[in-house]
């Protein structure tokens, strides 16, 4: 080994000793011909110092001088010298090394740094550089602290949740990256191939058919941290190629299945926290997390639950809300608590008109025309268009919504879908605002009772909810029923009003899942073409089997308060799911393309595959 310590094990207990060390120079400082050095790793950061003074009498102290002077930023060297205290009054106690250093006796360059396009080292209050160039030189990027800390904290819980599934008999089973195209709600990356002209593999979007063959194989219980590839959409929480930690078992129910994320969390907030995890997870309902929440990925955290108050608005003369009950439409309203605002009425009136305001202009931006106001005063329900409700609508309305007084009301109105989704934003919004997430601990819970079914809102075809392998609640379904009230077994894991887990019971009967094949619209033949290999295998005994994946990178980006899971992976793509550092997607060659009996199609422009606009 070049080092016998890393940058951050030194301690005073290591006094006198002699060691070596290796790593970047981060800084360097030169206090009249005493040079300092701050010397990094993945590890931490000890204080090199070159004291001529404090030398033998034997040494090439000109020597010594004249290899230091070499060392430039982030230049990476190697150090041999003797543990000693610190000057009193010099020592740092934020850093674990910080009331030592490491008096220099030898010293040489490994290799020596370009300029660096932008600072490595964390400094107090310093701002980060764009993004993109970060993501350009991202091995500098890794450098930094904050960054070895993400990823350290990633491979902890993978490998506490390994332990865990380890010592109860799951079996980590790698399944194919080069794999059919089959619909599963995203497109798929697919890859020629060269010895079958005109044919295509598919980068995996979830192993859910090879995950279901090894239960019909007799697995029983598998698991894989898989790496899956989708290309969609770009968003803070998405990557073109994630990873998931996969569960399949055997002869389970969806109850076994939650207990068995649940154990895992439990294990590792144990592991990793040295706290318990309080299990069971509760349980919401998808209709329930749609009427009080305004999502199927509530937080959980805080109340400011959504009411429907249609039935009663429907009764007041009020045009906007007659118009909007007319056409079908809802009324959502959300009781936004004095004591959440101030602690006295006074304050909370001047800070309740200006929220308002902001409010209105903040909902007209979402689209649905804004939002109407009501504050409980000692006089009862006031605001500009209470003449329009009777005294029995506005009791109506007080004991629906539990007023008491100081509290403000806000009445969003539209199409059911939007405005729920528009009153769950607003109530997350008022959350942050406020601060009712500040200080909470995290908070899993699971949405169950899913649809099986949706309609595409453009088409009104009929879509999985989740995906077309979820087993029917009842086992079957008769195609002549309504499909949107045929539920699935099926169940989502969220944390922090975020989803990180969907899974469900899978449907092990061929002839059903046929059906449902046929029902979301795909012909006999398309089936066989794209699912024949499947529905010949359910159809050798497959046992009752279910599941769940969990996205890693979300998870584990949302437990470290990350922006966006980027900040969790090692080498990810930017905004538009490009990689800045290598420059793809990129062009290729046409000798190659030739070999595939692939044609281009792009145009002879300079090519912006690699640019690092976006």
């Amino acid at each position: 080994m070049m080092r016998t310590h890393d940058c951050g094990a030194i301690r005073s207990s290591d006094l006198g000793k002699r060691v070596t060390v290796a790593g970047w120079i981060r800084f360097s400082r030169d206090h009249g011909g005493v040079l300092f050095f701050d010397l990094a790793d993945c590890h931490g950061t000890t204080q090199l110092v070159f004291d001529p003074e404090a030398m033998h009498d034997d040494a090439d102290v000109e020597g010594l001088a004249e290899v230091l002077s070499a060392f430039g930023r982030e230049s990476v060297i190697e150090a041999t010298g003797i543990v000693r205290d610190r000057v009193p009054g010099t020592e740092d106690p934020r850093n674990p090394t910080g009331k030592i250093e490491v008096l220099i006796e030898t010293a040489r360059l490994l290799n020596s740094s370009k300029q660096i396009p932008f600072e490595v080292a964390e400094q107090k209050n310093s701002l980060l550089p764009g993004e993109d160039l970060r993501l350009k030189y991202r091995y500098l990027d890794l450098r930094r602290s904050q960054m070895i800390s993400n990823l350290r904290f990633r491979h902890r819980f993978i490998s506490c949740a390994r332990r865990f599934l380890d010592e109860n008999g799951y079996l980590e089973v790698e399944t194919p990256l080069l794999t059919k195209s089959t619909p599963e709600g995203a497109r798929d990356f697919l890859v020629p191939s060269r010895t079958f002209p005109g044919h295509f593999y598919a980068l995996p979007q979830s192993p859910q058919l090879f995950k279901q063959l090894l239960m019909i194989g007799g697995v029983d219980r598998y698991y894989q941290i898989a790496r899956c590839f989708r290309d969609e959409d770009s968003r803070a929480d998405r990557q073109p190629e994630f990873t998931q930690l996969d569960i399949e078992m055997s002869f389970v129910e969806e109850r076994d299945v939650q207990a068995a994320v649940e154990g895992i969390l439990f294990d590792v907030w144990k592991c990793m926290f040295d706290t318990e995890l309080k299990i069971p997870f509760p349980r919401v309902s998808f209709k329930d997390a749609m009427s009080k929440y305004g999502t199927d990925a509530p937080d959980v955290r805080f109340g400011l639950e959504l009411v429907n108050v249609t039935d009663i608005v429907k009764d007041a003369s009020y045009e906007v809300f007659k118009k909007i009950v007319g056409k079908g439409g809802v009324v959502i309203c959300l009781n936004l608590k004095a004591h959440l605002l101030s602690s006295s009425l006074s304050e909370a009136s001047a800070v309740g008109r200006k929220e308002v305001d902001r409010l209105i202009e903040w909902a007209k931006a979402q689209g649905i025309g804004g939002l109407t106001w009501m504050r409980v005063t000692e006089e009862g329900l006031s605001s500009n268009i209470v003449k329009y409700f009777s005294a029995e609508v506005r009791s109506r309305l007080m004991r629906a919504m539990d007023t008491e007084l100081g509290d403000l009301l806000l009445f969003l109105g539209g199409s059911e879908t939007q405005t729920r989704r528009a009153a769950g934003a607003l109530r997350v919004k008022l959350a942050r605002d406020i601060g009712l997430i500040d200080g909470k601990e995290h908070q899993f819970v699971w949405v169950v009772d899913c649809p099986m079914f949706k309609k595409d809102p453009v088409t009104g075809h009929l879509e999985p909810f989740h995906h077309p392998f979820v087993r029917p609640v009842k086992g079957d379904f008769d195609e002549d029923e309504d499909m949107s009230a045929v539920g699935g077994v099926s169940y989502d894991l969220c944390l922090d009003g975020a989803e990180i887990g969907s899974g469900s019971i899978r449907n092990h009967d061929p002839v059903v899942q046929r059906k449902v094949f046929n029902l979301l619209g795909m012909s006999d033949e398309e089936v066989e073409n794209k699912f024949s290999f499947f529905l010949e295998a359910l159809g050798y005994g497959a046992p009752p089997h279910g599941g769940i994946a969990l996205g890693l990178d979300r998870l584990v980006s949302i437990l470290l308060g990350c922006d966006s899971i980027r900040d969790v992976i090692a080498f990810p793509k930017n905004k538009r799911f490009q990689s800045l550092l290598d420059g793809s997607p990129s062009r290729i060659e046409d000798s190659k393309l030739s070999e595939l009996q692939l044609l281009s199609l792009a145009e002879d422009e300079e090519d912006d595959g690699g640019s690092e606009s976006g």
